[in-house]
């Protein structure tokens, strides 16, 4: 397998160097569509109307993806677009049973194929297995995330999938939600670090040399990346339902970089997936060009960062979007219409060298509304970046990001630039005042969150044994 490479320098010298279309190491895939070259591309991210899905409803199933791929497709080539990835994210049937998956895989790939010969048209699959390694969040029951039976249908699925051929593979892991989510129902920000700076980061250095050793050995799918959904994308959208406070959020968020890191630093070539919201801090570490959603996503959640998410994107998704019937066609082909027109909006600017023009404009829409709309910035996503390769170990380097995105928000509170509330002030003084009191050894946290959660979570599921600090 790889050996980790451990991120010491930024990728980019500084954060005029974060535009949309272009990141240092342009990754091609496909049918021969470079993303990061300098050419935004549209990621369409589609799904099932609400079914069933078992054996009898299996062949509607396959209906629904074949109507998607060639709606998508006709729209995409109806309006010229450049090229475009089609993600094909997984339900948990169709990782369960690894055949399912793949069968559908091989499905877009034939679609990518003729409309290659056929148009020309430069296209991609990426395809994400559910994680479903588990089970989180039942209660009294551990998740297992390195073997058993619910491992077994994850590893095949990848398997499976790469025989199919697809192009890019990404996950949405969860190691270290089980704690993590504790943390967040209860404010608990100890037990939050714990579950991205230890658990999380460990299964992915794990979990990613494994995805990375198969693409490896196809010779044609790119290890493509992952994304803290489960973890700050939890955070925002809770956040956003003024259910969790906003700058809590927007530090899990800082956070969730270093952990979304750990993908690159074991061989994952991007672009990162594009429910990822800290992926510019991925971007401007590693250089690897990375999928972005916002405004054009409000089918399937809301948010305060719609424009800033785009200031920086290679791809450009809607996140995900249900087959279901529109007034102009069918919903997945509508989002490749709405798409195409943003991702022409901004390889305009670029053609006539204003693409900072229109990303300054991005930016300054959505940094003054939230706290996590204010680390989001190309400056603020730069210094977080310096925070973290200043650091050598994966929880140091989590609560560096941290702190640096406390900082950043406290100094546009400071300015009157961010303005919060009495509740919203106060728990950035916890903050304050929480991360001052982390301990510098992460087995010192490791025993306290164990006594009071280690009933949430399985040690052996992380190679944790009793010395924490020396789990590989």
């Amino acid at each position: 397998m790889s050996k980790a490479t451990i991120f010491r320098t930024m990728a980019v010298s500084s954060p005029q160097d974060l535009i949309f279309g272009t990141a240092p190491k342009p990754v091609t895939c496909g049918t021969g569509l470079v993303i990061g070259g300098g050419t935004v591309f549209p990621e369409v991210n589609f799904t099932l109307p609400t079914m069933n899905i078992d054996s009898s409803t299996w062949p509607e199933v396959v209906a629904h993806y074949e109507e998607m791929a060639t709606n998508i497709f006709k729209r995409a080539v109806a309006m010229n677009v450049p090229g475009i990835v089609l993600e094909f994210e997984q339900l948990p049937q169709q990782t369960q049973k690894p055949e399912w998956g793949a069968e559908i895989t091989a499905l877009l790939e034939r679609h990518v194929k003729e409309n290659y010969e056929k148009y020309g048209l430069k296209s991609a699959i990426r395809c994400t297995p559910a994680d479903i390694r588990g089970p989180a969040g039942v209660k009294g029951v551990k998740p297992v995330m390195r073997h058993g039976e619910l491992w077994d249908q994850l590893n095949r699925s990848f398997d499976l999938c790469i025989a199919a051929g697809a192009d890019l593979m990404s996950i949405e892991s969860i190691g270290g939600k089980e704690i993590h989510d504790e943390g967040l129902m209860y404010g608990d920000v100890r037990a939050t670090v714990f579950g991205i700076a230890v658990l999380s980061c460990r299964d992915m250095n794990w979990l990613w040399s494994q995805i990375v050793d198969k693409c490896e050995k196809s010779g044609h799918t790119v290890p493509a990346g992952d994304t803290a959904c489960g973890f700050a994308n939890t955070s925002m959208v809770l956040a956003y339902q003024k259910l969790l406070p906003d700058v809590f959020a927007a530090v899990d968020r800082a956070m969730a970089g270093a952990r979304t890191l750990k993908a690159v630093e074991n061989g994952a070539k991007g672009p990162s997936k594009d429910c990822g919201y800290e992926n510019p801090i991925v971007k401007a570490v590693s250089g690897i060009p990375i999928s972005q959603e916002g405004k054009s996503a409000t089918c399937a959640h809301f948010s305060h960062v719609g424009n800033i998410s785009a200031s920086m994107c290679d791809l450009w998704s809607n996140e995900s979007v249900q087959n279901i019937r529109l007034l102009s066609g069918n919903a997945p082909e509508a989002y490749t219409e709405l798409l195409a027109y943003d991702v022409r909006l901004m390889n305009i600017a670029n053609s006539h060298k204003q693409g900072h023009i229109l990303q300054s404009w991005m930016v300054e829409s959505d940094k003054n509304n939230s706290a996590i709309g204010a680390i989001l910035t190309p400056e603020s996503v730069f210094a977080i970046g310096k925070a973290i390769v200043a650091q050598e170990t994966d929880y140091a380097r989590t609560v560096a990001a941290g702190q640096a995105a406390i900082d950043i928000i406290q100094t546009a509170v400071d300015s009157k630039q961010l303005t919060k509330g009495k509740k919203e002030l106060q728990w950035l003084e916890k903050l304050h005042k929480e991360f001052a009191a982390l301990p510098k050894d992460e087995n010192e946290l490791a025993e306290e969150i164990t006594s009071t959660m280690g009933h949430l979570y399985e040690p052996e599921s992380y190679g944790m044994k009793v010395a924490v600090g020396a789990a590989k």
